[in-house]
């Protein structure tokens, strides 16, 4: 799994300083963990673009003050006009401690349902797991090349080693809907003979 580093600027708690560091270009993110005070901080709007502007999952190492933290993306927080990101809040990794977090679903392959027709229908795009730290994926790889018109991939047919999976288990990952057919009917056939 990638590692992304973060250099960070503590800050002050409170919309006040969240204010000034957003006109400075910077972005305001809180730290949190069980049994740790959190910690706010600021860094560069620009250096979270690999974060959050991707479909996979990353580890995140944050220097704040020479001290680095092992943590998670958790949330972000956008604008609701220009779209960027005005909040992040990450979430510390503890050794020996389990973490659950949604990881994104990649599914790999044209499915053969698709090549004879079929239509591909993808119901969920990520995938609530439970895990230590060190088993984190990017994101689950699942092969959908031998799907044909009809079948489909629940939860429960996911095989994840040191990983356990937090969602229904009858829910449905992605599925091959059959074709559409248009029955076209004959002029006289609707009108009868006369």
């Amino acid at each position: 799994m990638e590692v992304i580093t973060l250099d960070a600027k503590a800050r002050e708690a409170g919309k006040k300083a969240a204010k000034a560091a957003r006109k400075e270009g910077n972005v305001p993110c809180v730290l949190y963990g069980r049994g740790t005070e959190p910690c706010t901080f600021e860094v560069p709007e620009l250096s979270l673009r690999d974060l959050i502007y991707t479909d996979e999952f990353h580890t995140v190492a944050v220097e704040v003050d020479g001290k680095s933290y092992n943590c998670v993306l958790k949330s972000v927080d956008f604008h609701p006009v220009s779209d960027r990101p005005i909040h992040v809040d990450f979430l510390m990794l503890k050794e020996g401690e389990h973490i659950t977090i949604p990881v994104p679903i990649h599914f790999s392959g044209i499915p053969m349902g698709v090549r004879n027709g079929g239509t591909r229908k993808t119901f969920l795009n990520k995938l609530a797991i439970r895990c230590m730290p060190e088993n984190l994926p990017d994101h689950i790889e699942i092969d959908v090349t031998k799907l044909k018109i009809g079948e489909s991939i629940l939860v429960r047919d996911l095989k994840l080693e040191n990983i356990e999976i937090k969602a229904a288990m009858d829910q449905t990952l992605i599925a091959i809907a059959r074709p559409r057919v248009i029955i076209e009917l004959d002029e006289e056939g609707e009108e009868g003979e006369e």
